[in-house]
């Protein structure tokens, strides 16, 4: 069983940490569906239910099964979450829309794995598209991308003050690499997170939560409304780092795991002089446009390193654009771990060629 001591240095797996995470946050209720990387985390939070008759565990007999009944849960006023990773994560896409378009908070952690289809089950970042834009809705989402087990930690408990909070979903975008590995972690005592109240019928009014519109500009004018509160609300969580980037004459951008390669890298290089720095995002959605221009206001070109085929490029260059004469450089490996000596290289290069 996992000992809930809060303020001391603990060895613990990244999935471990998701747990301790949730448990911190007030989380009280799980509805989920075994799936590589993240079936520990199932274990995990299985073991805290059968100690402790406080919380509840559902395993469903699917992943749209269990997005659905942590809805129903959040809107009885239970602290409801979920986990999945790869063709799970696709399933559970009609059950997030429904939390976007109904504002009901939703909180499912992401252990990433490579497609196609199935594909590989350890490790990739190719599911940042579909984290940050799912289903057949806007993406009113946050979307938070850890790069260590210490990150994993405080975003995981973030995650829950966000969702109910603002009533919105929110991924927090992990990978089998976080997920497995293991490492000293600070269990901090966490600031309180949004208490979760009941939606529907809280005991002095009987809520109804509109979800279906016949007509065009209706529906139209919902979302207009919906896109000004989002613009709000990403402004007060945006988060990112930027390293080393008031004189960088090359910066790198990455996220996730990458980016702690890539922090690596960079921290190397300095000490020999070079001028070069690190812009990772923390919150992938919202992403922090500005913030990315003012880290290259120095630069004359940037690395993009990501373990897929530009999905977090794309979003690099579009918040990036209208900068002129800034090269760009790629270091794409789908479904691979990038090295931070791999990153390093090529940053001498690009240095060397400048």
């Amino acid at each position: 069983m996992f000992s809930h001591a809060e303020g001391k240095i603990e060895l613990l797996t990244g999935n471990e940490i998701v747990v301790r995470a949730a448990l911190a946050a007030g989380a009280n209720a799980f509805f989920g569906y075994p799936i590589t990387p993240t079936t520990e985390i199932l274990q995990g939070w299985a073991q805290e239910a059968k100690d402790n008759k406080g919380l509840i565990y559902l395993q469903t007999e699917d992943e749209p099964a269990a997005g659905f009944g942590l809805l129903g849960a959040a809107l009885g006023g239970k602290k409801a979450w979920t986990t999945t990773a790869g063709a799970g994560h696709l399933l559970m896409q009609d059950a997030v829309v429904v939390a976007e378009a109904m504002r009901i908070p939703f909180v499912a952690y992401i252990g990433q794995r490579g497609g196609p289809s199935t594909g590989t089950v350890i490790y990739s970042q190719q599911e940042l598209s579909i984290a940050r834009d799912g289903g057949n809705g806007e993406g009113f989402r946050m979307v938070l991308g850890p790069s260590n087990l210490q990150e994993l930690y405080e975003l995981m408990i973030k995650s829950f003050d966000i969702a109910w909070r603002y009533r919105l979903p929110v991924f927090v975008l992990g990978d089998g690499y976080l997920s497995k590995m293991t490492g000293e972690v600070e269990l901090k005592k966490s600031a309180t997170t949004c208490p979760a109240k009941p939606i529907v019928q809280n005991g002095k009014k009987v809520v109804n939560l509109r979800n279906c519109y016949s007509l065009e500009d209706e529906i139209a004018t919902v979302i207009k409304e919906e896109l000004k509160d989002f613009g709000k609300i990403a402004k007060e969580i945006e988060m990112s780092e930027a390293l080393n980037c008031s004189d960088a004459e090359v910066v790198v951008f990455a996220w996730g795991t990458v980016g702690s390669a890539a922090r690596e890298a960079v921290r190397k290089l300095r000490k020999e002089g070079k001028k070069v720095g690190l812009f990772r995002p923390i919150t992938l959605k919202p992403f922090g446009a500005t913030r990315a221009k003012q880290a290259v206001r120095k630069a004359h070109s940037i690395l993009i390193a990501e373990s897929a085929f530009g999905k977090f490029g794309r979003l690099v260059t579009e918040s990036l654009f209208g900068l002129e004469g800034l090269k760009v450089e790629r270091l794409y490996k789908p479904a691979e771990g990038i090295l931070s000596e791999e990153i390093e290289d090529r940053l001498r290069g690009m240095l060397d060629g400048a």
